[in-house]
């Protein structure tokens, strides 16, 4: 079996990359419209009808409109856009959220891709709010930073492009000071929290990779767990998965830095608990490649779970 797919978008950051993870499989057929086509809406419409998969790569509100488009009924689409991610009708795309998840994607014609940020957080929130470890209504904080790459063309240019008027050589700067960002009600909704998450995104001056750390004041939780305990429900959550994994918690604990750009190129979201026992306090840090795991590389493992492929495949 040969799956025809359309990447809507796919000259961006993100389309690139499932592009060049999709473009060697025989069992995958990559379908595009021309430079002059890519803008003309009879040209989209008629492609995105034609498909067995179209790859929406597109801000929020292009990619509701491009779904608008598509009135076949045997068309899929997974959106990489943040328009569906807590949507009715679709399925979120995080295979390894729940024992279920996988089963759900499969079944699906609408997965949503989930964000960079938020699917690290929710690899740690989900498993440790369904276990009561973590009560839903905690007050919940997160500290992140990734690589420049995950903010689009114009950022990329302040980074990288002398001549952009953006241009800066800062090393590092935190955004979202008013303490909005677009993943923060997809964190809440398939983190499992009923109140919402203070959120505090950085961006450092590397392409890509990604460190999302969550902090926990254990003795503030009702059942006062160990650091061994929070470690004991993630790695339970994730046995034998093949992307999510857990770092043990004595190797963690002879660690003296965790780097972000050590799980660039890979499909790995990597887990570590990190604990201070005598004060009852730790830290869950996620490292991921914002353009792997965290965008692209979700993507194409949703891809084959959809159409029954080998769920590594291209990864």
């Amino acid at each position: 079996m040969s799956a025809r797919i359309f990447i809507d978008g796919e000259v961006g950051t993100t389309g690139l990359q499932i592009r060049a993870r999709l473009e060697n499989r025989d069992d995958i057929e990559i379908v595009s419209l021309s430079e002059q086509n890519r803008k003309n809406a009879g040209a989209r419409r008629d492609m995105l009808n034609s498909v067995d998969l179209a790859i929406l790569c597109l801000p929020d509100d292009a990619a509701r409109e491009a779904v608008a488009m598509i009135d076949n009924p045997d068309v899929k689409v997974i959106d990489a856009s943040t328009a569906h991610r807590v949507a009715d009708g679709w399925a979120y795309g995080f295979p390894e959220l729940n024992g279920d998840q996988n089963a759900v994607i499969a079944a699906s014609k609408r997965v949503s891709n989930p964000g960079c940020y938020a699917v690290a957080s929710i690899s740690v929130l989900n498993p440790l709010v369904s276990a009561g470890l973590l009560p839903a209504g905690h007050g919940v904080s997160i500290n992140a930073i990734s690589g420049y790459s995950g903010g689009g063309k114009q950022l990329i240019a302040n980074f990288e492009d002398k001549s952009s008027d953006g241009y800066s050589e800062t090393p590092y700067f935190v955004y979202g000071l008013g303490l909005e960002h677009k993943h923060v009600p997809e964190i809440q909704t398939h983190g499992g929290l009923n109140k919402r998450p203070l959120f505090v995104p950085s961006v450092g001056r590397f392409a890509q990779g990604m460190l999302v750390q969550v902090p926990l004041q254990l003795w503030s939780l009702p059942s006062s767990p160990s650091a061994k305990d929070v470690h004991g429900v993630l790695a339970a959550h994730y046995a034998g998965s093949a992307f999510v994994k857990v770092a043990d918690m004595a190797d963690s604990a002879n660690m003296t830095k965790v780097q972000a750009e050590d799980a660039n190129g890979t499909n790995d979201l990597r887990l570590f608990v990190f604990a201070n026992d005598d004060a009852g306090q730790a830290v869950v840090m996620a490292q991921l490649d914002n353009l792997g795991k965290g965008a692209s590389g979700s993507c194409v493992q949703n891809l084959n779970i959809m159409f029954g492929f080998d769920e590594a495949a291209g990864l």
